[in-house]
């Protein structure tokens, strides 16, 4: 028994170290490209490209070196490797093979403020922005842009399925575009979980706000609660749809119904930034209360007292070790097993 009880801790999940970058920078993108062994890591103030093999840093890339912004909000590798960094307030910056190009709303990007990217199987890019979605071609490059199909302008979460249709997180719900036609949902469909702890709706969000939209989930120190605000989407192998809330916590959308869990059920914390899946099955969700793991049955969750830099986890990425990375303020924690 003795025995069993040693192996069974052994392959518990631990944090395994900290690769800090500063106390006030934040570290809001986190990317894996497996074909160079690397990690991308885009912060407030700049972007990393780590080796996976000896955890150094292989390159920084900041406005001297062709960056549009320090600030790198999301990193996408796209079927050509080609690299997208999308800054906040500074566009999109193309790189592959040592040259820059950045692209602004005079070459057609949608906006200015870029959070998100994903790939259709042709190698169609998709742009998330704070003023709709950019689809890129992947042989002429155009950009072509959608907003009033969308059921909210603001997108933070891009997520494709095995069908190809392409599913967006967005500041009112979510929205899905089959290539013919598009469809939307919100709370009133079953997104997000009831504001059972009764917190003030927040009202850092919609049109009219761009001055003050600092992603702040607090309101005078308290949290608040905006389910229909979505932070993340993650498409599962069984074409599952997560999606990561504000205050509602995380929901799963199956193509008929809406299912949520949150806080009462195991999750961290009812705002979830972020989400990825291990290859073992298990689920990773960022939330502002640390990252919480699930198999589908047992919650594992990590914090500051279990090693986390700080509890507010931005971005997740799987590396091909099977390591979990975790975004946060001040830095960057791996774990594993």
């Amino acid at each position: 028994m003795l025995l069993s009880a040693c192996a069974a801790f052994a392959q518990q999940w631990k944090v395994i170290d900290n690769f800090n970058v500063g106390e006030p920078v934040y570290v809001r993108a986190l990317t894996v490209e497996k074909s160079k062994g690397s990690i991308w890591v885009g912060t407030s103030g700049g972007v990393h490209e780590v080796d996976l093999k000896t955890l150094k840093p292989k390159a920084t890339f900041t406005r001297k070196d062709g960056l549009a912004n320090e600030y790198v909000f999301s990193v996408g590798v796209d079927n050509q490797g080609q690299k997208w960094f999308g800054t906040n307030a500074g566009g999109v910056s193309r790189f592959k093979d040592g040259q820059w190009k950045t692209f602004f709303p005079m070459h057609g990007l949608a906006d200015y403020w870029v959070y998100c990217f994903a790939s259709q199987k042709d190698g169609t890019l998709w742009i998330g922005t704070w003023a709709g979605v950019n689809k890129v071609d992947p042989k002429t490059q155009k950009f072509t842009t959608y907003v009033r199909e969308l059921i909210n302008e603001w997108v933070y979460g891009l997520g494709v399925d095995a069908k190809d249709r392409v599913w967006f997180g967005t500041e009112g719900g979510v929205s899905m575009f089959d290539g013919k036609t598009w469809k939307s949902w919100n709370h009133k469909d079953g997104l997000g979980a009831p504001n059972t702890d009764q917190l003030p709706f927040s009202t850092n969000t919609g049109l009219g706000t761009r001055s003050r939209h600092d992603l702040a989930t607090m309101n005078e120190g308290r949290p608040t609660y905006n389910p229909n605000y979505v932070f993340s989407i993650h498409i599962d192998p069984q074409d599952n749809v997560w999606a990561g809330t504000w205050g509602g916590g995380v929901a799963k959308f199956d193509g008929k119904k809406w299912t949520n869990l949150n806080s009462k059920d195991g999750l961290a914390g009812n705002i979830v930034y972020s989400i990825t899946q291990h290859p073992d099955g298990a689920y990773w969700f960022g939330t502002n209360k640390g990252v919480s793991r699930y198999d589908g049955k047992k919650w594992q969750t990590f914090g500051k007292k279990e090693g986390l830099i700080e509890e507010n986890v931005y971005a997740l990425a799987i590396s091909p070790a099977g390591e979990v990375w975790v975004g946060t303020r001040g830095g960057v924690t791996r774990i594993g097993r």
